[in-house]
């Protein structure tokens, strides 16, 4: 039962974001810089839930609960790329409401397109290499035998009590 709920919930989800995409795309006058950031919030959604939904459906369904050393590596990376991403665009988008409200005359200039895409290509990628960082830090570090996450996803947080020496000054810099 509970598998058939999330898989429900799961394509909800999906199709609920998907339609908000193609809305935004297809009409024009839905081509402005907040739409754009919503656009992209909707793909980071998405992102976030076929992180992470589909292995939990499959534990579900199977009495193996395990994940690959490199699928454990993978959803920590994209996971932590996505609410970096998720942080910034957020913040962005408070600029943009703000640019609005208080400059609406010079909202054009200040929030043209080719900024749009720059912040949004800058999002992506100063938190690519965040996430990049962290996650081959984490990944270099000695774990311990027992590899058992208390968890229901790979994430920074949850692998850090498996590793093996002292990680504190790590966990007050995340």
């Amino acid at each position: 039962f509970l598998f058939i709920a999330i898989a429900i919930l799961f394509s909800v989800a999906l199709t609920g974001n998907i339609t908000l995409i193609l809305l935004i795309r297809m009409d024009p006058r839905l081509h402005t810089p907040m739409y754009f950031l919503l656009s992209q919030l909707s793909f980071i959604d998405m992102m976030y839930i076929s992180t992470t939904v589909p292995k939990m459906a499959v534990n579900f369904l199977s009495n193996s609960k395990t994940i690959t050393f490199l699928g454990c590596g993978i959803q920590t990376f994209v996971f932590t790329v996505l609410g970096g991403t998720e942080a910034l665009l957020l913040g962005f988008m408070s600029y943009d409401r703000y640019v609005a409200i208080c400059h609406p005359l010079r909202y054009p200039v200040l929030m043209s397109k080719r900024i749009c895409w720059f912040t949004v290509t800058c999002a992506w990628t100063s938190s690519s290499l965040n996430s990049l960082i962290h996650t081959v830090y984490v990944f270099q570090l000695p774990f311990c035998p027992s590899r058992l996450i208390n968890h229901f996803f790979c994430e920074v947080p949850s692998l850090l009590p498996l590793v093996c020496q002292h990680t504190s000054q790590y966990e007050h810099t995340i």
